[in-house]
């Protein structure tokens, strides 16, 4: 029963971040005004608002211009559902201020995957909160994500934000100085120096990792399937982003496989 309660509260969390992804990026309120049809304007009722169902009762259209709703919507919908599942999964229902911060954060990404994808931007109002919350949170009262039986601590905290920041931010510069070109942006940086705060140094070789693996092989595939060029602009957050749950779910079985298997 708890996992179809997180179910539906991830759901209507996720519909939320649809919100978030669509203004965010263009500097508009996610409180107000309610939702609207982005083609017709009229606002959407709170019974055409039910996340996923609504969508498939109107058939993916509006209810009154009846344009095609992109099917986004109910994808990040569900997304987010099954992410807070796995939150509960991962880390048990006995420490319900665990889950709740970890409900944000894999809601973050969620958010940050997809204005990365679509304008190349990884949003300051994520990350420039997130870094100092990050470093109160993983120092205080979040469990390592390698070790679960230990919290993280203070130190690893500290060191997780130096490392992931510090890492990006050595990219970039060197980067610059030999491709005379951004290597990296400054929303990478500060999302890696949000994710080691938070999950510790060790998360961020992962997170880095599995990144770098994710986006080499998706980068490659356009490249043979769309004509992309070499050398074109890719966003790496949404790879990141992967890479940061890779870390938060599964961190710990790959230590252990690394290193016992």
């Amino acid at each position: 029963m708890i996992e179809l309660t997180v179910f539906f509260f991830g759901a209507i969390i996720g519909s939320f971040l649809n919100v978030c992804i669509y203004r965010v990026p263009r500097d508009e309120s996610i409180v107000r005004p309610g939702s609207r049809c982005t083609s017709c304007g009229n606002p959407v009722r709170f019974y055409d608002n039910i996340p996923v169902i609504s969508y498939i009762l109107l058939l993916g259209r509006c209810r009154y211009c009846k344009s095609k709703l992109s099917v986004r919507y109910p994808m990040i919908e569900l997304l987010n559902a099954l992410l807070y599942v796995v939150v509960l999964m991962r880390f048990g229902p006995g420490a319900p201020w665990v889950l709740l911060i970890y409900f944000v954060f894999v809601s973050a990404l969620v958010v940050i995957f997809f204005i990365d994808l679509d304008h190349q931007i990884i949003p300051n109002g994520i990350t420039l909160p997130g870094i100092p919350l990050a470093l109160i949170l993983g120092a205080t009262v979040l469990p390592d994500p390698f070790l679960r039986q230990e919290l993280l601590g203070l130190k690893a905290a500290v060191i997780g934000f130096l490392a992931g920041g510090g890492f990006f931010y050595l990219i970039a510069v060197v980067g610059k100085a030999i491709f005379k070109k951004d290597a990296m942006g400054g929303g990478d940086i500060k999302m890696m120096a949000m994710v080691g705060g938070l999950m510790g140094w060790k998360a961020v070789i992962l997170t880095t990792f599995m990144g770098s693996l994710l986006g080499s092989i998706i980068g490659v595939a356009l490249i043979q399937l769309k004509g992309r060029e070499w050398g074109s602009r890719i966003p790496f957050g949404p790879y990141l982003a992967l890479g940061a749950l890779v870390s938060l779910f599964w961190g710990q079985d790959i230590l252990f496989w690394y290193f016992y298997g």
